[in-house]
């Protein structure tokens, strides 16, 4: 074992402070000197994704006693996308991620603890675990904590991404909701993230994609026997880890980011998962255009799943064919097979332990859903950065659409648009100044296309934005998280006019501004509004937060969006 940095000289001012507080802590003195490793509990009472992780924690501390480490829990901030995004539009939902890396960094580097274990589950937890890894580069594993069941309402299967879409659709239509109360109510039975294929179980499987979970940890139920095996396997994991002194930037590669990709194009995946995957390149110190990955990969990465937003299966059919496992399995010509994990093998080692394609629920290679991609990365003119679109698996098309722009300077404003009748058919929406500066902290634009939904508008109206999307959205022409965003100078986005030709095509990859180069030289930035709604922590994080284009992240490392480098 290598030398422990958590061991202070032992007649120093701080190492008799430690020794006091343990002796207060009822700590026995024969586990003093052992490894002192930080349980990460990302939680809150705020939402039932979190609701079980101090369970796990108590679970896990007896774990970790019996393979002779010492932990010690600590908290962060702990947010929920249904939850966190009534104050301030949704804008603190992105930047809460970074929340979540510092509190990591000034908890865990502070005390000079020698190992995490990290509790993830919302959204926003997953990515963020894996940046603090990164950066702080000790030993470190990732504990997916599961999912939530399903219910039933009027026979059928019901959960909270129905009830979010249809109450947002009744919303703008102005019809009663009084018949979700009872959707509402039965929706959720228990624990865990929500259980589509949205960005949490999409991030817990990328976890385990780029290696940092036990195989096979991902997707799976909370509170499930699986769960606590894995619970139980991570703990044994991670002394394995301090024992051999691997640390993230040994597993997190430039191989495991190109698995990682790879993973989220056969799954068709969450959309969110590009920009995250991007920040823990970052964090990591791997000059990695993450984009251009997603770009270049996803044509030859064949559709191997169709689970709900995407298909009809459900994530329970996803996790009994073998989840992320499988999908390994069945990539592993097109992967790093010599990759390592958390596990101590390699990434074709475990595979060779993963159940084969049922061919069913998981397809093989030589018999996929299709080609894709269901996540794509589309540049051009209009998003010479990139921009992001998901669609449904398989995809019917149409996959060309051409229009004028009809600009808007917020969400609300553009679903006044659709009532007003100002948005018409043919039209391509323009939802600007939302991106992670012009916001600040990247606006949330799903509500208007619900109610694109709700007005029959969703195959005749387009929609190009700098904020970002919900992981459900996965149909219509939907362009979102356009880099350069608007509020950054000689943006073209920012550039755009009312009534300017915009072309975006989903099988080419490309949106495009049809306006002659120098004509769009000549016209003005964007101005972000004087009055806009930002105090506090947004401030701040408007003056540190980096381009979408690498990652969104609050530090100045090199980032290869600027190079265009693909590993």
């Amino acid at each position: 074992m290598p030398e422990l940095r958590s061991q202070l000289p032992p007649t120093s001012a701080l190492a008799l402070a430690r020794r006091a507080h343990y002796t207060a802590l009822g700590i026995p003195r024969q586990d003093w000197d052992k490894p002192k490793v930080a349980i990460v509990n990302t939680s809150s009472e705020l939402a039932a994704c979190y609701s079980h992780l101090d369970e796990i924690s108590a679970r896990l501390k007896k774990h970790l006693r019996e393979v002779g480490l010492l932990p010690f829990e600590i908290r962060t901030t702990a947010p929920s996308d249904f939850v966190t995004s009534a104050g301030r539009a949704g804008r603190y939902i992105l930047p809460s991620r970074d929340l979540i890396v510092n509190d990591i960094e000034a908890a865990v580097e502070g005390a000079k603890l020698d190992a995490m274990i990290c509790l993830s589950s919302c959204d926003k937890t997953t990515p963020a675990h894996l940046m603090a890894a990164g950066r702080l580069n000790i030993p470190t594993i990732i504990v997916p904590c599961g999912y939530q069941h399903s219910g039933l309402a009027e026979g059928r299967e019901a959960d909270i991404e129905e009830i979010f879409m249809l109450a947002s659709k009744a919303a703008v239509s102005g019809e009663p909701t009084d018949h979700l109360l009872p959707l509402a109510e039965d929706a959720i039975l228990g624990p865990g993230v929500c259980a589509g294929l949205a960005t949490a179980n999409s991030m817990h499987m990328l976890a385990e994609a780029i290696g940092m979970t036990v195989p096979g940890a991902a997707p799976v139920r909370a509170l499930s026997d699986k769960m606590w095996e894995d619970v139980r396997a991570a703990a044994t994991a991670l002394a394995d880890l301090i024992e051999r002194d691997v640390r993230p930037r040994d597993i997190i590669t430039a191989g495991a980011v190109r698995n990682g990709v790879r993973t989220m194009l056969a799954v068709g995946g969450s959309m969110n998962t590009i920009k995250h995957l991007q920040a823990i390149a970052i964090e990591s110190e791997l000059d990695i255009d993450v984009w251009g990955l997603f770009h270049a990969l996803g044509r030859s990465t064949p559709l191997l799943c169709s689970v709900r937003p995407n298909g009809p299966r459900l994530t329970e059919e996803f996790e009994d064919a073998g989840g992320a496992a499988t999908v390994l399995r069945e990539l592993l010509p097109l992967l790093d097979g010599d990759a390592i994990t958390a596990s101590g093998r390699t990434v074709a080692e475990n595979a060779a332990d993963a159940p084969a394609a049922d061919g069913d629920v998981i397809r093989p290679v030589d018999d996929p859903f299709g080609m894709g991609p269901a996540v794509t990365v589309l540049k051009g003119s209009l998003s010479p950065g990139g921009a992001v679109a998901k669609r449904p698996v398989p995809d019917p098309g149409p996959y060309v659409f051409r229009g004028p722009a009809c600009v808007f300077g917020t969400r609300d404003e553009a679903i006044e648009g659709i009532a007003s009748g100002r948005l018409r058919e043919g039209d391509v929406a323009v939802i600007r100044g939302i991106g992670v500066t012009g916001a600040p902290g990247l606006g949330l634009t799903s509500a208007f296309i619900f109610a694109l939904h709700a007005r029959g508008l969703a195959d005749s109206v387009a929609l190009v934005t700098d904020g970002q999307f919900s992981g459900l959205v996965n149909q219509g022409f939907t362009v979102g998280e356009v880099s350069p965003e608007a509020a950054e100078p000689g943006s073209p986005l920012g550039r755009v006019l009312d009534g300017d030709p915009i072309e975006i095509d989903i099988e080419r990859g490309t949106v495009d501004l049809l306006v002659d180069p120098a004509e769009l030289d000549l016209r003005p930035d964007y101005q972000p509004p004087a009055d806009r709604d930002s105090a506090g922590y947004l401030t701040q994080y408007e003056q540190l937060v980096q381009p979408l284009s690498c990652g969104a992240v609050l530090c100045a490392r090199p980032c290869a969006a600027a190079s265009k480098e693909t590993a």
